[in-house]
């Protein structure tokens, strides 16, 4: 039997990519393996657009719905269940379609990431530096310890500015040495990613957003906020969800939240775009295309 090539499906969101990733798991007999941070969480659904069962055509999706959204997600412990997965789907001659717009988790299973752990004292003091100072001053700080990784992180970017000073405090040892090394995806994935006009998919995110709000993402938060939403360090800062909680907490209107929610993920997706254009493993692809599944489908399984 031979081992079947995995595909990993890449790009900004509301590009198409679940749809594709369905498309190309029925063609080559396999399975979807989900690599959207958010999606990993139970009951987050018309926020973070997740397939729901009748778009799945019956094709298997495997780490959807996998954490309450009280649960912090980890990209280590992604990494080692997403492998585990791929693996497996491997051995039993199905081809693994990973599929999402959450680089550092796709980034996780194709690369060999190592993960320090986590030392909360250090946390929190860098977190309340982060605070008073700014990211900026930290960068500063950073790119002292660790140059290679000052590059590697936008000054803008608090959280992975933090990370990296926390790593380097703990391990002493320089964050960038965690960083992936260019080289071929492991599995010998092949790297699909998509793309649209940056007008178009605009346009496709604002009424992706009105879409969530008409659908009821109003009743789902509410539904979260009742089962510990607010405590989730990771699900409550979602785009959606925090909007809505602000609007719960009479900071604006539930209008003014579906604004807001369109324009930070119109900003999300020049971040995503950012992010994967980096990677020179990527065939990239205009999603706006009709033969878009074939013109695909012709690379992976020429």
């Amino acid at each position: 039997m031979n081992t079947p090539t995995p595909v990993a499906v890449v790009g900004p969101t509301a590009t198409g990519k679940s749809d594709l990733a369905v498309r190309l798991a029925v063609e080559l007999g396999g399975e979807v393996v989900n690599a959207d941070a958010m999606q990993l969480y139970r009951g987050m659904d018309l926020g973070t657009a997740k397939i729901t069962e009748t778009e799945r055509q019956g094709v298997p999706h495997h780490l959807l719905d996998v954490l309450d959204v009280t649960e912090t997600a980890s990209v280590a412990a992604y990494q080692r269940e997403a492998r585990a997965v791929v693996e497996r789907l491997l051995a039993a001659g199905r081809t693994p379609v990973l599929v999402g717009g959450s680089g550092l988790y796709v980034q996780a299973v194709l690369d060999d990431l190592v993960f320090p752990g986590t030392d909360e004292k250090i946390r929190t003091q860098l977190e309340q530096e982060l605070a008073v100072f700014g990211s900026e001053t930290l960068h500063g700080r950073l790119a002292q310890l660790d140059p290679a990784a000052a590059l590697a992180i936008l000054p803008s970017n608090g959280r992975r500015v933090v990370r990296a000073l926390e790593v380097i405090e703990l391990t002493g040892q320089p964050f960038s040495a965690t960083l992936p090394k260019p080289g071929p995806a492991r599995y010998g994935t092949v790297v699909v990613g998509l793309d649209r006009d940056v007008a178009a998919l605009d346009e496709r995110v604002d009424a992706r957003v009105a879409r969530m709000f008409e659908s009821g993402l109003v009743d789902e938060v509410r539904a979260l906020e009742a089962r510990g939403l607010r405590d989730g360090r990771t699900a409550s800062r979602a785009l959606g969800y925090q909007q809505v909680l602000a609007a719960f907490d009479g900071e604006c209107s539930i209008d003014e939240a579906a604004a807001t929610t369109a324009q930070a993920t119109r900003r999300f997706v020049r971040k995503q775009r950012s992010w994967f254009r980096r990677d020179q493993r990527v065939t990239w692809f205009d999603a706006g295309e009709p033969s878009l599944a074939d013109d695909v489908l012709e690379l992976v399984a020429p």
